[in-house]
């Protein structure tokens, strides 16, 4: 154990060593408070490892040691397969190795612990007798959040890390964006940026690659989901029923999906699966962060679980590497974009339908309980289409008396910096 821990902390200093110039910021931060576990979530590929190197950074920049931080990836096949009390242990080992840390502050980076059953244990232990910071990153929403309201109530606080937004991206990319206003040349040229972005998508890993390989490397990321997130953890035996499921609604991003007509239509085909099935897979897609569904807007609970959802996904590079569909619809892709950073910026977030049934994209609300209504179109400049869209916001405004937004690709670059 002390020669892998010690390898392990090897591996770590060179890795730190490699990506401490190279890493693009990613634009989140862990929650300052102390004595909580600091949790990241997301999508594998997301960054969630890069978020943790960068945070590692930042306490060697303050002149933390780095034989006060110990980093575990419980994905290394030389700790597998590994349970709570290996855990404990390898942590107690690494005390054992360096005696000076029981009388000091250290930080603990804990990746992919969602692999661990019994985790939180461990870490309840750690936090009631060591001085410990504890971070921690997961693939799964609910199995961490499940974790997290039965035995960490109170102790944890989590983040969700997506892909990079449109800003990281440019950073990433070393793109300067104009300053504001924004001209014609400086308009034209960021919508060839944002065409790119939408293309190319936010995985960092991806950023530097060929695009053949940034294509195959974006459909892996799918495969590795369906398999080590849905296929292995729920014990899936319909695989290519899933797959296909998979690609439907990738193909519907940003437009409304019934699970019941998809049921219907697959069954005239001739497959037999429960329709409570096909709830359960799509349950856990939203689990694994690679899809994600938009409610209607109403005070009826019932009415909200009948009415189709809107569908998103997690990057629009991977819905384009997957799917092929969506390439010339830039509203759906914009749309799919702004949805990603509203979600980014914690609003919960429905669709509405008017009484002249127009369709509203978002009706949002903020943490201060404040609503706003966001009609999205990719090119406004129409006279027609300005007036249809303008129309619809209008009518949403007046029956829901909140105040409605306009966004087009124009409006979408001047909220960048």
């Amino acid at each position: 154990m002390e020669t892998l821990l010690q390898t392990l902390q090897e591996e770590f200093r060179a890795a730190i060593d490699v990506v401490a110039g190279t890493i693009t910021p990613r634009h989140y931060k862990f929650p300052e408070a102390k004595n909580i576990i600091k949790v990241a979530v997301g999508m594998r590929r997301s960054g969630k490892t890069y978020f943790l190197f960068q945070t590692a950074c930042e306490l060697l920049s303050e002149g933390i040691s780095l034989d006060r931080i110990l980093y575990i990836n419980f994905e290394d096949d030389r700790i597998l397969p590994i349970d709570h009390k290996t855990m404990g242990k390898m942590v107690d080992t690494w005390y054992t190795l360096h005696p000076e840390n029981h009388s000091q502050p250290c930080y603990l980076f804990l990746d992919g612990v969602q692999n661990v059953e019994g985790w939180p244990v461990v870490l309840r232990r750690l936090l009631d007798t060591k001085q410990l910071q504890i971070y921690a990153t997961g693939s799964s929403a609910k199995l961490l959040s499940k974790e997290i309201a039965t035995s960490l109530r109170g102790r944890s606080l989590a983040i969700e890390i997506q892909p990079y937004n449109f800003a990281e991206y440019l950073e990433a990319h070393h793109l300067a964006w104009p300053e504001k206003p924004l001209g014609k040349k400086a308009l034209d040229l960021g919508r060839g940026y944002l065409l790119d972005y939408f293309r190319i998508g936010g995985f960092p890993a991806i950023q530097s690659l060929p695009i053949n390989e940034q294509l195959k490397t974006l459909q892996n990321y799918v495969e590795t989901v369906v398999f080590r997130n849905v296929v292995e953890r729920h014990q899936i035996s319909n695989i290519a029923l899933l797959k296909y499921f998979i690609q439907s609604l990738l193909k519907n991003v940003g437009s409304l999906f019934s699970i019941n007509k998809f049921y219907n239509d697959i069954k005239s085909q001739g497959h037999k699966i429960a329709k409570d099935t096909l709830y359960a897979y799509f349950s856990y897609l939203e689990d694994a962060f690679l899809l994600f569904s938009v409610p209607f807007l109403t005070e009826s609970l019932r009415h909200m679980q009948t009415k189709p959802k809107k569908i998103y996904a997690i990057d629009n590079g991977l819905i384009l590497a997957n799917t092929f569909n969506l390439s010339g619809n830039f509203g759906k892709l914009l749309e799919n974009q702004v949805y990603l950073d509203l979600r980014r910026q914690g609003k919960k977030i429905f669709y509405y339908q008017t009484s002249s049934g127009y369709e509203i994209d978002f009706i949002t609300q903020d943490l201060q309980g404040k609503y706003e209504v966001l009609q999205i179109v990719w090119d406004a400049s129409s006279p027609a289409t300005l007036e249809r869209e303008m129309r619809a916001l209008r009518e949403a405004e007046k029956e829901l008396g909140f105040p409605g937004k306009l966004i087009d690709w124009t409006t979408y670059l001047s909220t960048y910096p």
